[in-house]
C-alpha cells in the first residue's frame, strides 16, 4: 500500500518542480500590482522538440485508488497546471534498470501544479474532483515520447 504525502518542493525535487506562488514573488511587475514567481520549472523539450500547450479534461477519481499503470516521457518534461483550485493526485517513481521503483503519491494543495522531469515514471492524470481541467505544457515533436509500464498486481493508494 502507498500512502499519500503532501506535495512540497523538497520532497518532489527528484521527480520535478512544484508550481505555485509560495513565499514572496521574485519581482513585482505592472507598476507593483502583480507579483511574478519567475521561471519555476525545469522545462526540457530536447533538441528535436518544442514547447506546446494543450488542454486536458480528465474524469475525477477517488481514493483509495488501485494504480495499474505508470508512464514516462523520454524526450521531454511535462507540466500540469490545474484550471480549478481542486487538489489532484501525483504519482511518481524512480527508475531502476528501465522499470519503475519506489512509487510515491503526492496530494497537491489548492493552487499547486507540477512539472515532471524528462524520463520520470508517473501515474496518469488523476484529478480528485470535477471538472478535471488542466493546461499541460509538454514536448511537441517527432519521435516516441511515451513509454507505459503496466503494474501487475496494481498498487493501492490511499490517504
Amino acid at each position: 500500500m502507498i500512502r499519500t504525502e503532501p506535495l512540497t518542493p523538497e520532497t518532489f525535487a527528484p521527480f520535478g518542480d512544484v508550481l505555485d506562488c509560495a513565499g514572496e514573488p521574485d519581482r513585482l511587475i505592472n507598476a507593483g500590482r502583480c507579483g511574478r514567481w519567475h521561471d519555476r520549472a525545469r522545462l526540457d523539450f530536447g533538441p528535436e522538440g518544442q514547447a506546446g500547450i494543450s488542454m486536458f479534461r480528465s474524469m475525477a477519481r477517488e481514493l483509495p485508488l488501485d494504480l495499474d499503470l505508470l508512464e514516462r516521457h523520454p524526450l521531454g518534461s511535462q507540466a500540469f497546471i490545474p484550471m480549478s483550485p481542486d487538489p489532484f493526485l501525483v504519482v511518481v517513481a524512480h527508475d531502476r534498470d528501465g522499470r519503475p521503483d519506489g512509487i510515491r503519491a503526492f496530494l497537491t494543495a489548492p493552487g499547486q501544479g507540477v512539472n515532471l522531469l524528462r524520463n520520470v515514471w508517473h501515474g496518469v492524470l488523476t484529478p480528485l474532483s470535477p471538472p478535471g481541467l488542466f493546461a499541460v505544457i509538454d514536448r511537441i515533436g517527432s519521435g516516441n515520447n511515451l513509454e507505459e509500464y503496466p503494474l501487475d498486481p496494481p498498487r493501492r493508494i490511499q490517504r
